[in-house]
């Protein structure tokens, strides 16, 4: 296997062979403002609470070798990656005067609710025995507020889908009862965004799909600076 605490970032900071690709995720247009995302996810307090039980879960972990939980270990990092990610984006929205207000504080919260999860995921990390991944520098087009919408939403969406396409691979009861809270509050907020963006609530339909590592690395790779 390779070296679980560098892997997915490794595979991340590799040059992309087309970054024309990352429109397509993107998508043009989008929503003529934010308000309609205040309305979609109520308050958001049920996003703060579940990141801190998230953090809540991973402190009660025995800690334990990073040789015997090298997959385990691998999968905590690819999520913290992914979380960097995410983190760093709604950073950058708020610090960007695209929303004022209501917005803004909403938006602030939703990077809240980030950075709690990248608070759970380095513990996570250090309780298994391992090192974790070492935060990535990031890029975002963030031209106007409609494109941040469109953009958030494919963020959120492709968080989702990553949290439980590894669920199966979790060995830890532990770690995957913090992965899957993190997911519960990455489905709420996709379910927003995609309303907001015009998308359907449930694009899979009444079931979720999970992504795996093969097919999510490829789509975030545009959000890292080589």
């Amino acid at each position: 296997m390779a070296d679980p605490t560098q892997s997915a970032a490794a595979e991340l900071t590799r040059e992309d062979s087309s970054r024309r690709s990352f429109m397509k995720l993107v998508g043009s247009g989008g929503a003529a403002a934010f308000a309609t995302l205040i309305a979609a996810c109520g308050s958001s307090d049920s996003s703060s609470t579940t990141a801190s039980s998230a953090a809540t879960s991973t402190g009660t972990m025995t800690r334990t070798t990073a040789a015997g939980n090298a997959g385990d270990l691998e999968i905590v990092n690819y999520a913290l990656t992914l979380e960097y990610i995410e983190a760093a984006f709604y950073e950058k929205v708020v610090a960007s005067g695209l929303f004022k207000g209501r917005q803004q504080d909403l938006l602030k919260q939703i990077a809240d609710a980030e950075n709690q999860h990248v608070a759970a995921l380095t513990a996570t990390a250090k309780q298994l025995g391992g090192t974790p991944v070492a935060r990535p520098q990031t890029r975002f087009p963030l031209g106007s507020a409609g494109a941040v919408v469109q953009l958030a939403a494919v963020v959120e969406n492709l968080g989702a889908a990553a949290y439980l396409g590894q669920a199966p691979r979790i060995s830890s009861k532990e770690v995957l009862a913090a992965a899957l809270s993190i997911h519960s509050v990455e489905g709420r907020h996709a379910a927003a965004l995609n309303t907001l963006a015009g998308r359907t609530i449930t694009p899979d339909g009444a079931f979720a799909k999970p992504a795996s590592m093969a097919q999510v690395l490829p789509k975030v790779k545009p959000f890292i600076v080589s």
